[in-house]
């Protein structure tokens, strides 16, 4: 065989960045000198399908059925030749390949229109602020969703750019309706899938062939790979992870599945996958395995008597994005949220600073699992290095960081390695909006290359927060966005509704928390989620306590996703229009003066909330602006030039210094006394975050003492010539 194994993320995920757990593995294997090739099969699916040979075949195909059909797919099927004229060209737009063609799809008589561009009229005025580029990425992910459409009309339901046959996979507590169509006849996506699957498996033998299923809609895809490979590769093993079997299988007993896959393994792969390897190789015992599921005598058995220690994060190699086709990913712009853009613009290289979360508490959490509960950072050291071989790896500067919740010492860490390495970057994460996000560190973090983060705010309400045990309240998280914003930094914030025991009230209150925060300008992005209680919670785990009743049973397949009900009775179903319509006007700055009542078609109760509360909020002056003797002083600008001078006034003389500083844009100057700018710029060159050389507010105050005798440390560091360099960079962190 030429590979232990074959690493697979089947139909369907990102379109704009490969999905990174292979990455992940495969650069594991290889701190074992263990070969391997991976293959993201969605993107390698869609170029397929959407390519001028594509939609020949595709038009083929729906033209030999007899279809009633729509007059939306009447109108594509009409008008296909400009489809397959057109479509190869877009395709090489949305790779970056064929920059010049934006301004062509912007005339709006290039590119074939169906019923997806019946909202661009409402939509155009949204694109006024926006380039040429981004609005032809919204044009021709259009012009792709129709073709979507029609796929879906005609030749396969299951059919979706992020997500594939994603119903069968989502709350599947019995397996029979996933088993049932994997006995159907095989799909149209599905051809294209297992042509190129038997392609990867000729040219890469291998003994192992693993797929990640991150989400339900990769399932089916998985299953159906899984389900050839045993019909015509019956030598190669077959192997599931990932997050969906991590969250969904936990308590699998259904025989069945096994007809698909050897194992299925849970939690963090690696230990598992290298004692697989060692099984099939005849090195290890079946029992012997580390968290997995297999058939043993009929009956599905859970092993886990490995003795192999899960590996630490500066074990685990630096994630390796060979084999896949990065050049090819294609980034769209579906909606115009500024988040949802960066999801799927643009090409990332995706990096974790720590394993689990370092808050671990919120009650609607899968807490109780290894990927949250065990929390272990990375140093910035190896966050950097594995930066800089993924750059020289892929030739991209951007990152995405997937934590749960980057923890924000380490954030503050990694920036000045960055800093202090003179790294180009851009990167962006999730976080907690909690108090540690200072003025200071959110100007460090922008000087680094973060250029958004994103974080839950949820219920906005300070009660459901406490019953959460978020650990914030809405006025910090106010102060916290007011940071980020005024760095430059966008803000994107998750929102819930329909929590347990929330009220019609509280659902309302929470609207108006989030309509100020999009005023005042600093929230620039957010996503209205409905509460879903899942399995691992504590809220799943008690529903008692939380006033809910669990009214899922158990299953022998899937069981995560709980259906409940709340004693309030309160259909929280009715709120989701209203909410997103609300917050999709509130990110393009209109219908603050509406009222609430407008964004509903029912009886809903006037917000309790005062109209300033978030205003009020972000003008306190809150802990968060006191500092701590132990607080690190970092200058993140340039060294001044120093002049000495003599300033005469009413026949006294004093001897003075000026230092000049040089900024990219500008430069400025402040005066002091002659003593105080000798130490002053002795100690700018000590701190600069390119020396990295740690001093603390405590020894800069006492030495400052020592070198200057007759003057009082607080007024010089709080007065006015002070506060020029704060602004320009002098940070306490």
């Amino acid at each position: 065989m030429k590979n232990p194994f074959l690493l697979v993320t089947p139909p369907f995920t990102q379109l704009n960045t490969p999905y990174p757990a292979t990455a992940y593995l495969k650069g594991f294997l290889n701190t074992k000198n263990c070969a391997s090739v991976q293959a993201d099969l969605g993107i390698e699916v869609i170029l397929e399908i959407f390519s001028s040979n594509g939609l020949k075949t595709l038009f083929s195909e729906i033209a030999a059925k007899e279809l009633e059909l729509s007059e939306n797919a009447e109108r594509i099927l009409t008008l296909q030749s400009d489809y397959i004229q057109t479509i190869d060209a877009v395709l090489l737009f949305l790779q970056g390949k064929n920059p010049s063609l934006a301004h062509l799809i912007c005339q709006e008589d290039f590119l074939p229109e169906a019923s997806r561009f019946n909202e661009l009229d409402e939509l155009d005025w949204a694109f006024g602020i926006m380039g040429t580029q981004d609005k032809a990425k919204h044009l021709a992910t259009l012009y792709l969703e129709d073709i979507s459409d029609l796929i879906v009309e005609t030749i396969d339901p299951h059919f979706g750019f992020s997500r594939y046959a994603e119903r069968l996979g989502r709350s599947a507590l019995s397996f029979d309706e996933l088993y049932d169509s994997l006995q159907q006849e095989i799909t149209y996506t599905d051809r294209i899938l297992l042509k190129l699957l038997e392609k990867k498996l000729q040219d890469t033998d291998p003994q192992i062939a693993a797929f990640s299923v991150p989400f339900p809609g990769n399932l089916y895809a998985a299953f159906r790979s899984a389900q050839f490979i045993k019909q015509h590769f019956p030598q190669i093993k077959t192997v599931m992870g990932g997050g969906y079997p991590n969250t969904e299988l936990r308590s699998l007993s259904d025989a069945r599945v096994f007809e698909f896959f050897d194992f299925i393994t849970l939690d963090d792969g690696e230990a598992p996958i290298e004692n697989l390897l060692e099984h099939v190789s005849g090195k290890r015992a079946v029992a012997d395995l580390k968290r997995t599921f297999t058939l043993i005598d009929q009956e599905v058995i859970y092993c886990n008597n490995s003795k192999t220690p899960d590996y630490k994060q500066r074990d685990l190699g630096t994630p390796d994005y060979s084999d896949l086709l990065l050049d090819q990913y294609i980034s769209v712009i579906e909606i115009v949220n500024p988040m949802h853009r960066m999801w799927s613009d643009g090409r990332w290289n995706k990096l974790t600073m720590a394993h689990g979360c370092y808050w671990g508490k919120c009650t609607f959490c899968d807490i109780s699992l290894d990927y949250i509960q065990i929390y272990e950072p990375a140093t910035a050291k190896i966050l950097c290095d594995r930066m800089e071989t993924l750059i020289a790896q892929t030739g991209q500067n951007g990152f995405h960081f997937v934590d749960e919740a980057a923890p924000p010492a380490l954030m503050r860490e990694l920036a000045l390695e960055i800093i202090r390495r003179k790294l180009v970057v851009s990167w962006w994460t999730n976080i907690r909006f909690e108090k540690s996000f200072t003025r200071d560190l959110c100007v460090l973090l922008k000087t680094s290359g973060c250029i958004a983060v994103s974080g839950g705010l949820e219920v906005a309400s300070d009660r459901l927060l406490a019953l959460i045990d978020k650990g914030v309240t809405v006025r910090q998280v106010a102060q916290v966005t007011r940071n980020f914003t005024e760095t430059g930094i966008m803000v994107h914030a998750y929102l819930m509704y329909g929590f347990p025991t929330q009220t019609v009230n509280e659902t309302i209150d929470s609207l108006e928390m989030v309509r100020q925060l999009f005023e005042t300008g600093i929230l620039q992005s957010g996503f209205w989620h409905q509460f879903a209680m899942t399995a691992h919670s504590p809220i799943g785990l008690n529903p008692e306590k939380f006033d809910v009743i669990r009214e899922t049973g158990s299953g022998s397949f899937a069981n995560n996703d709980l259906i409940h009900s709340d004693k309030t009775g309160i259909d929280h179903d009715q709120f989701s229009y209203g909410l997103k319509k609300s917050l999709y006007n509130f990110m393009h700055g209109i219908g603050f003066d509406l009222p609430l009542q407008n964004w509903f078609d029912f009886k809903v109760p006037r917000t309790s909330i005062p109209g300033n509360f978030i205003e009020q909020a972000i003008e306190e002056e809150s802990e968060m602006s006191f500092v701590k003797p132990s607080s690190r002083v970092v200058w993140l600008g340039s060294q001044p030039s120093v002049q000495f001078y003599t300033k005469s006034k009413k026949g006294n003389q004093w001897e003075m210094a000026e230092l000049t500083f040089h900024t990219k844009k500008d430069l400025f100057s402040i005066q002091v006394s002659k003593q105080q700018g000798i130490w002053l710029s002795k100690l700018l060159a000590e701190i600069s975050a390119v020396e990295n050389k740690k001093r603390l507010f405590h020894e800069i105050k006492a030495d400052f003492e020592q070198h200057n005798p007759e003057a009082d440390f607080e007024p010089f560091w709080y007065g006015k010539q002070l506060a020029v360099l704060k602004d320009a960079g002098l940070l306490v962190l």
